[in-house]
């Protein structure tokens, strides 16, 4: 037995690691103490943006150019810098609100930039970050096993504020440790948890991303368990729209790698419009049944989704191109519960806060990244096959949730997804500079 856990280690080792490898590698393996401190959302935006600060050097941006997404990234984190200036502007740049601006923008687009950016300028492997994914995965079993117990023990939904969090001035909702809790699922007391997220959406879109990632672990073992716990965390959150991206994703990795399966969305296509045909139903009517069903397993909150992205179209309409920098109105659920504006759907916030301009410039980076892929999961890169899928699930998930108040949240996939494109970006410089030198033979 001795022997085989030996084993086991030696299986685990990874090697010798970079200073910045190190630091995140350890940063996503912690997670669980993080979260129990209560500093996720101000730590990893801390380490990712020193981390870049450090190693930055302007020689490499000259010698060797970034690619266009994650330029796209910096001009979209510009963008809602200038809007929210502007917003801020009118309102007389009040302390607390200039204070959140300012967290807001370190921690959502400009910290999607820098954690791209980031293998660029030092050396992080895309192994490292799988292996420190798998481990953090593994730890969602731990953490569901925990919680579990403590609900049949009869302690549930309970909120800790940590001691650090405390401290750390404004709102605390996205700070604290929320424990599981029963709720109705199409009208069945369901179990519910959060992990180390604010919001179970946000732990679903995660497992599904935690899952694609660890496909590529190495060490079976590991990878299995950490599969197993990206399963749990993606049950535990019942997240409808995150339930359905797993087996979407799936689907795209599996269009990537058969020819015959490329084909497949053209015999959906045709049997949709059979059906609709044979039915006398337009595409719409077809799939309003689908949505109803998937909205009745939580209606009140589907409404509540629904009324709020209502009223932030409303309200962006007032100032079209620039928006209004600022979250600066509630919605009227009910009695005396508000709830903001932008507080759902992405798109619908990115206008209006940043208006037609940002949703621009934001769209112009959500294709780069994507497309970004397309070319070499075509052409049988594996890594491309997984980014590509991940990312078309963010996309659809971002719909219900504010892709600035989950990104820090994933800052995993985001340091996955620029070791995969500096990795790609690298391979096609040395395939372009072997061209060139064969010419010159």
């Amino acid at each position: 037995m001795f022997k085989a856990f030996i084993n086991i280690t030696k299986n685990l080792q990874i090697g010798d690691l970079s200073s910045t490898e190190r630091v995140i590698y350890w940063g996503i393996i912690l997670t669980p103490v993080w979260w129990l401190l209560g500093i996720q959302p101000l730590l990893y935006p801390a380490v990712v943006i020193t981390l870049l600060a450090v190693a930055f050097s302007l020689d490499r941006v000259i010698k060797s150019s970034l690619p266009a997404c994650i330029w796209a990234w910096l001009i979209m984190a510009l963008v809602m810098l200038w809007t929210a200036i502007l917003g801020l502007y009118s309102m007389g740049f009040p302390l607390q609100e200039t204070a959140a601006g300012l967290v807001t923008f370190l921690k959502s687009y400009f910290f999607i930039f820098a954690s791209l950016a980031l293998p660029f300028w030092t050396k992080v492997r895309v192994f490292v970050i799988t292996r420190a994914v798998a481990w953090m995965a593994t730890s969602y079993l731990i953490n569901t096993g925990i919680q579990m117990l403590l609900l049949v023990i009869g302690i549930r939904n309970a909120v800790y504020t940590p001691v650090l969090a405390r401290l750390i001035p404004g709102d605390k909702s996205s700070l604290q440790i929320v424990l599981a809790s029963i709720q109705s699922f199409f009208g069945i007391p369901l179990p519910r948890t959060v992990l180390y997220t604010p919001d179970p959406p946000i732990l679903g879109i995660s497992s599904v991303l935690c899952f694609l990632i660890c496909l590529n672990e190495k060490n079976h073992r590991l990878r299995n368990w950490a599969l197993a716990g990206s399963l749990c965390g993606l049950l535990v959150s019942f997240s409808r729209l995150a339930w359905m991206c797993l087996p979407l994703a799936l689907l795209i990795v599996a269009c990537f790698q058969s020819s015959k399966m490329r084909q497949t969305y053209l015999w959906l296509a045709s049997l949709t419009f059979l059906i609709c045909s044979f039915l006398g139903l337009s595409v719409g009517q077809l799939l309003d049944k689908p949505l109803e069903i998937f909205d009745s397993a939580r209606s009140s909150s589907s409404a509540e989704r629904a009324l709020v992205v209502s009223k932030t179209l409303e309200a962006w309409q007032e100032k079209l191109w620039l928006g209004w920098g600022v979250i600066q109105g509630k919605a009227h659920l009910y009695e005396d519960v508000y709830i903001s504006l932008g507080s759902f759907s992405t798109y619908a916030a990115v206008l209006y806060l940043h208006g037609i301009v940002g949703m621009v410039c934001f769209v112009l980076a959500l294709l780069l990244t994507l497309f970004f892929f397309y070319t070499p999961a075509v052409q049988g890169n594996t890594l491309s096959k997984r980014a590509f899928a991940c990312l078309a699930v963010l996309y659809l998930q971002m719909n219900a949730t504010p892709l600035s108040w989950m990104a820090v949240y994933m800052w995993f996939f985001f340091l996955w997804l620029g070791t995969v494109i500096q990795t790609i970006h690298q391979d096609n410089l040395t395939v372009s500079s072997w061209e060139q030198l064969s010419e010159f033979k």
